[in-house]
């Protein structure tokens, strides 16, 4: 091995191989040593070198050890700041934080350089929502401690991350609180903490100094709130930046630090009734948390002005959140004891909330209208109360009436809308192209970006090679490789077809492995001869292990002359095929052979059914491509498989620890899928088992829809996992395959009314609002099993396997959309086993209510078992009180 001292001889005689060497090994400290003591001169010879050898190795990921190694030489050898930025700030340099601005600031002292700190300034300008926090560290290092810290967005966010994940390489772990005092960032950066818009989400970490059961809740604002107590930070302004960022709101769970920040500070009668204003326009605008916040603030208040809670009072009394309502009821009772001078004028105020969507609302407002307005002169007629009661809400009903009974109003969505045209165009391709690998969302259909792929590549190689590289430079990390963890990740696949294309035929490496990928579909089965798709991994769903087959003969037949493109080609949104349109392609083809897997997707994608008339004309083509359209056809394609509900218990626990075990649910209701009696299944599509508990593969599932476009029963069962997975373990985007299913044809079934009622009571609003989206277009088109969903949902409530308070929202919301009889009837058939159930499920009382709306809406007549006996019961309960509301509701008349 080469001494230092032979090293700095090299690269002072002109070679500068040996340095590259050692920077390709992640050997910074000898990169560091290489160049002590070497000619300016020299090093700018060695940074222009430096700079070429960077670019040829433009694919290359420079891992923490190696991207150090290149920043200690960047440092060293380059001339100014902005030449070493343009190198270290590619994402996919990796830079190994403290250690690395260490050496980089020794290697800038001993070359006499100053301009570390506009180095720091441009790459903080640079850095991505994808950055590695180490390099943010690494950033932060260069400045020095009298420096303003750089002040962006990114910076910020990062500097909040390195909060929460101290580097716990320096030894004994040191309370937040303790860090932040000593933290030269703090002052400057404090301010931004209410300024960035999302930032109080990455806020609200917790503090792990032994084990995950004794962590620090919320450390971040409860060190803030000390430090204030100690004089280290204005408390003045912590109060003041926090309201001001509740004030200019933000998403929900973003704004729940600054709530916790103000709940620690605990401000006092006095500083609350010097930002009276402030958060009475809280209390009326700002989401329910916030607004509860800012209501409990407010009544603590001695003597607060009643003409501006009154008018507040107006517009908090109409909205929906019922425990902010009932608040602000109570508190307006308490006002009218005290001031009854003003009780007529309150009174007034209170009647506003005899609109309310919730009936106990309506009811409590009424009885505190009655107790507080002034009694009617004798003979007189009584005063309004907000007006008078609107017509379709008689008392006796308990509910909303209208004179008129109705059914859903949704209208029909019409046919799916034609697929886009197909991709001739070069820049189309690279567009499409960029925007796939632009994210890590991955669950977009790309049979349009391989069609174009296939058309493209034999006469424009040179050209797709060209446009598509600079694409593939700047693509999402998330594509550079497969995710071993994800059976079904399909990143390396698409980025080494995408790498591939344009490229000369043959490149053997890859067609060896295109071929071997191939042949790994189709191998012997027991009996001996090879079956049509083998799926080895329980956690592929079969039409998975299809996308992965056809992308494996994409990249096997890329670049060959003549194609005029996929026959599988959709020529619908929603991934069908026009059987006329496939004969047509059939027919351009003459005697050229088919892809296998290419003519198996379009075979897959024609409507079910048979037709005896153009299986003719396929037969007609004599070739062994129209014998096989013309059998799919008489046999009327894939037949509906036999669905059958089935029990799926956790795993047992593993020996050692285990730490997941926890986190999976006791038990969940799945789905098997077998084929009917007499059908082979050849390419296993109708046998599904319900895969373990803990597969996760949401992203990918939002492309089987469009593999089986005429077969919703059968992609519900592959996709109930994933929605399952976003009610019992409150994983988000699961549902988000949902509303495409409601564009599949064919019938549904269990799967489809299990997968509706766990996407009710999914955890995340957009996967309850992509379940919503799924049951109304469902309804529309008349497939909806309400009464199959509404069981479902029972059963899973009754059980406590989902929260039911969740499926709430969506089901009112589906009601105002127009289907309040699916609605009803969905509710009526899940009320029988929530009633049975031992305790009542939290979510039962409001679910009765809006029962009670949607029956006296749609007239609709429907016997619920047990609520007779939950409405007889004693007592005051509101799950007695809102079954005796919708059992009015069912009798009356």
């Amino acid at each position: 091995m080469k001494s230092t001292v032979r090293r700095r001889w090299e690269l002072a005689a002109g070679g500068s191989s040996d340095l590259f060497d050692l920077v390709d090994a992640g050997s910074a400290d000898l990169v560091a040593a290489a160049l002590t003591g070497l000619p300016e001169q020299r090093r700018r010879a060695v940074g222009v070198e430096l700079t070429e050898w960077f670019k040829t190795r433009r694919s290359t990921f420079w891992g923490s050890a190696k991207g150090t190694a290149l920043a200690v030489a960047v440092v060293g050898c380059l001339p100014t700041a902005a030449q070493a930025a343009a190198l270290l700030s590619r994402r996919s340099v990796a830079i190994d934080g403290d250690r690395a601005a260490r050496l980089v600031r020794v290697v800038a002292v001993e070359r006499g350089i100053d301009w570390l700190p506009e180095l720091a300034r441009r790459l903080a300008d640079k850095l991505t929502r994808d950055v590695w926090l180490g390099h943010w560290r690494f950033v932060a290092g260069l400045l020095p401690a009298d420096a303003a810290p750089p002040t962006g967005e990114r910076f910020v966010e990062l500097w909040v991350q390195s909060l929460g994940m101290p580097d716990r390489r320096r030894g004994a772990p040191v309370p937040l609180v303790d860090r932040l005092r000593a933290d030269p960032l703090l002052p400057a950066l404090l301010p931004r903490l209410f300024e960035i818009d999302g930032l109080g989400g990455p806020m609200m970490f917790d503090e792990v100094h032994t084990d995950w059961e004794n962590r620090r809740r919320h450390v971040l604002p409860t060190a803030l709130a000390q430090l204030a107590a100690e004089g280290v930070v204005d408390r003045a302004a912590l109060l003041d930046g926090a309201l001001g960022r509740l004030l200019r709101g933000d998403r929900p769970a973003a704004l729940r630090a600054f709530t916790v920040l103000l709940d620690q500070l605990q401000p006092g009668t006095q500083e609350v009734a010097a930002r009276a204003t402030d958060y009475l326009r809280l209390l009326a605008d700002a989401p329910a948390p916030v607004a509860v916040m800012a209501q409990k603030a407010l009544r603590a208040l001695p003597d607060p002005e009643p003409e501006a809670v009154l008018a507040a009072s107006r517009e908090v009394l109409l909205r929906p959140d019922k425990t902010l309502v009932r608040g602000q009821l109570t508190w307006l009772d308490r006002l009218a004891r005290r001031h009854p001078d003003r009780a007529a004028q309150i009174a007034e105020v209170i009647a506003v909330a005899a609109g309310h969507p919730a009936v106990d609302v309506r009811d409590r407002a009424a009885a505190l209208t009655a107790r507080h307005r002034p009694a009617p002169a004798a003979g007189g007629p009584a005063p309004a109360a907000g007006g008078p009661a609107p017509a379709a809400e008689p008392a006796s009903a308990g509910g909303p009436a209208v004179a008129v009974a109705r059914g859903d109003d949704l209208p029909h969505p019409g046919p799916p809308a034609p697929a886009p045209a197909p991709i001739t165009d070069l820049d189309e391709l690279t567009e499409e192209v960029a925007a796939l690998v632009g994210t890590e969302h991955r669950g977009e259909p790309f049979d349009r970006i391989l069609d174009g792929l296939v058309r493209l590549a034999p006469t424009e190689g040179p050209r797709l090679r060209a446009a598509l590289d600079p694409v593939l430079a700047r693509r999402h990390w998330a594509w550079a490789a497969a995710h071993q963890w994800d059976p079904c990740c399909l990143c390396g696949l698409v980025s080494d077809l995408l790498e591939t294309a344009g490229e000369p035929r043959p490149v053997a490496p890859q067609r060896g492995r295109w071929a071997a990928l191939l042949a790994a579909v189709r191998r012997p089965g027991p009996q001996g001869p090879p079956r049509e798709l083998v799926v080895t991994d329980p956690r592929v769903p079969a039409p998975h292990a299809l996308l992965r087959a056809r992308l494996a003969e994409v990249g096997h037949h890329l670049g060959e002359p003549g194609l005029p493109g996929l026959l599988a080609a959709p020529t619908s949104a929603n991934g069908a095929l026009d059987p006329l349109a496939l004969l047509e392609r059939l027919t351009a083809l003459g005697a050229r052979q088919p892809w296998r897997w290419d003519l198996t997707q379009a075979l897959l994608r024609l409507p079910t059914g048979v037709d005896d008339t153009l299986a003719g004309k396929a037969e007609a083509l004599r070739t062994p491509a129209g014998d096989r359209l013309a059998a799919w056809l008489r046999a009327g394609g894939l037949p509906d498989p036999v669905a059958r509900l089935v029990p799926q218990a956790r795993r047992p626990r593993r020996v050692g620890h285990d730490w997941e075990h926890g986190q999976l649910p006791p038990r969940r209701i799945a789905v098997e899928l077998r084929p009917p009696a007499g059908h082979p299944d050849p390419y296993g599509l109708l046998t599904v088992d319900p895969p373990p508990m803990e597969t996760d593969h949401a992203t990918w599932a939002r492309m089987w829809p469009s593999v089986l476009p005429h077969h919703l029963g059968v992609v519900a069962a592959y996709v109930l996992p994933q929605v399952t997975a976003a009610a019992d373990l409150d994983r988000r985007d699961g549902a988000l395959a949902l509303p495409l299913l409601a564009e599949c044809g064919g019938t549904g079934g269990p799967a489809v009314d299990v997968a509706l009622a766990y996407g009710l009571a999914a955890r995340h609003g957009v996967d309850r609002v992509a379940t919503l989206d799924a049951l109304l277009g469902l309804a529309a088109t008349g497939r909806l099993d309400a009464a199959g969903v509404g069981a479902r949902l029972g059963d899973l409530g009754a059980g406590q396997l989902v929260k039911l308070t969740r499926a709430v929202e969506p089901l009112r919301d589906a009601a105002g959309a127009g289907a309040p009889r699916s609605v009803w009837r969905l509710l009526a058939a899940a009320l029988p086993p929530l009633l049975a159930a031992a305790t009542p499920p939290r979510g039962l009382p409001d679910l009765l209510t809006l029962a009670a709306e949607t029956a006296t809406v749609t007239g609709a007549r429907v016997e619920v078992p047990g609520l007779a006996e939950a409405a007889g019961r004693g007592g005051s309960s509101r799950v007695v009180t809102e079954a005796r509301r919708l059992h009015r509701a069912l009798t009356a008349g």
